[in-house]
């Protein structure tokens, strides 16, 4: 094994600290597989490190000489979670370049960050989300709600800027605290359920196929500090019936396909009385071994480095070449014939 990966972690986010862990973690899993790894950091400032010297001058002559990086490497793992990564911008960066990524692709990205898009796809999908209002940073003097309520940025991470709001006089600051990350805010009913995982994997050969369910257990909301003192609990394989383990497993494989995603991607859900709810999707989730993904996939016996291995495996240009051939002597032919509908 000789491929040479590029590891990027970092990013430009509040998930930049989440994403060096999740970074670290694959390159090592990747070398004790013999892979050939070289690691770059996005700084916050947007300047690309490789064993800390930076690339170029700035963020603008950092990213060309990183391209220069991106063109040399077998394959790209992007492990930069939320905005201007996780987002679809890599991906778009490796499709320009033509080099494999994993994971998956620009639109993807964009729509799985998207919590008020991802909302549309999930429905028109027949998912069931939360009920929620979109709004906007401006706009939030004019809400009112008489329930509790749940306010996040529409595209963010790792619950950065989510509040649980229980009284009235808390809204305006769960809103101002939301706007902090997002200009976009997305006010959702508060849903009464088991919190629940389900992965879902995109191998090699195409087949696409979700382990075991993982359940979280946290005191009151799953928030980014449950997420990362060490004080929520998880139970893989969830315990479930066999009515809502199909359920969830059916919903996740459905979300996956609708988004169009390739490589992993983590499916949140709330399991209420009436059945799942999707909460949001990760195209590009926690990647450490003690991430939610990684003890799925140990519960179904796939081990950390081979789970990480089998992503490469599976990494592809993320472009499809839907350019009609344009040369030759029949396109000649019919633009002399004044055809300008052609379209090959």
């Amino acid at each position: 094994m000789n491929d040479n990966v590029l590891v990027i972690g970092g990013g430009q986010n509040s998930e930049h600290e989440v994403s060096l862990a999740s970074a670290a973690a694959v390159g090592s899993a990747l070398r004790s597989r013999g892979f050939e790894v070289t690691s770059v950091t996005i700084a916050r400032d947007g300047t690309w490190i490789e064993e800390g010297i930076a690339l170029g001058a700035g963020a603008a002559g950092s990213l060309a000489a990183a391209v220069a990086l991106i063109g040399r490497a077998d394959v790209v793992f992007p492990a930069v979670h939320g905005a201007l990564g996780e987002d679809g911008a890599l991906a778009s960066l490796c499709a320009l370049a033509h080099t494999p990524v994993v994971g998956s692709g620009a639109g993807a990205g964009a729509i799985g960050m998207d919590k008020w898009v991802t909302k549309l796809v999930a429905g028109a999908a027949g998912i069931r989300t939360a009920p929620g209002v979109l709004t906007r940073a401006d706009d939030i003097d004019d809400l009112e709600f008489d329930e509790e309520v749940v306010v996040k940025p529409v595209s963010a991470g790792s619950s950065y800027g989510v509040t649980l709001v229980r009284e009235a006089a808390l809204l305006r600051p769960a809103l101002r605290t939301a706007a902090e990350y997002d200009q976009r805010i997305l006010v959702e009913r508060v849903m009464r359920g088991r919190e629940i995982d389900v992965a879902v994997l995109r191998d090699a050969d195409g087949t696409v196929w979700a382990p075991p369910p993982l359940e979280i257990h946290a005191e009151g909301m799953f928030d980014t500090a449950a997420k990362y003192d060490g004080s929520a609990r998880f139970t893989v394989p969830a315990v479930l019936d066999e009515a809502d383990r199909r359920a969830l497993t059916d919903a996740a494989l459905t979300m996956f396909e609708a988004l169009g995603c390739a490589g992993v991607a983590r499916m949140d859900f709330f399991l209420t009385d009436d059945g799942p709810v999707l909460n949001e999707v990760n195209t590009m989730p926690g990647m450490t071994a003690a991430s939610q993904v990684p003890r799925m996939f140990q519960a179904a016996g796939v081990a950390y480095p081979d789970l990480v291995a089998r992503l490469v495996a599976g990494a592809v240009v993320p472009v499809r070449d839907v350019t009609p051939n344009l040369a030759g002597p029949e396109h000649d032919a019919r633009l002399r014939a004044g055809n300008s509908h052609y379209v090959g």
